[in-house]
């Protein structure tokens, strides 16, 4: 049996400035969400999907982090295993924008690109 640790100094969440910007216009068009949540849950065929939320408030147990123009992310305790180390980057394709999240430990995707597994 292991124990896994986490170091919110070295193995937090980073929100690329595109990313924030972004944030912040969804904010400021909700009436009620005050920050983003990140979470993950069981999904897909590869075993992991990111959930993204404006909420008016946070959990208990998350971990509340500033971002740029006045932005908080609040990240899920119980995803921290899965998501930790992970960027978050918003980016034009094409004629599509998106959150692209660039995860270091994630090892499979599914071929909808909806679902990833880790290491």
């Amino acid at each position: 049996m292991s124990i896994a640790s986490f170091d919110p100094q070295q193995d937090t969440v980073v929100v690329t400035p595109a990313a924030a910007a972004h944030f912040k216009r969804q904010l400021s068009a909700s009436k009620n969400a005050s920050a983003v949540r990140l979470s993950v849950k069981q999904s897909g065929c590869t075993g992991w999907m990111y959930v993204v939320d404006l909420v008016s408030e946070a959990k208990a147990d998350d971990l509340h982090l500033p971002l740029e123009a006045g932005v908080e992310l609040l990240v899920d305790s119980a995803s921290l295993s899965v998501v930790s180390g992970t960027e978050i980057d918003y980016v034009t394709e094409g004629v599509n924008r998106q959150l692209k999240f660039n995860n270091p430990r994630a090892k499979d995707y599914c071929g909808c690109g909806e679902s990833f597994s880790i290491n």
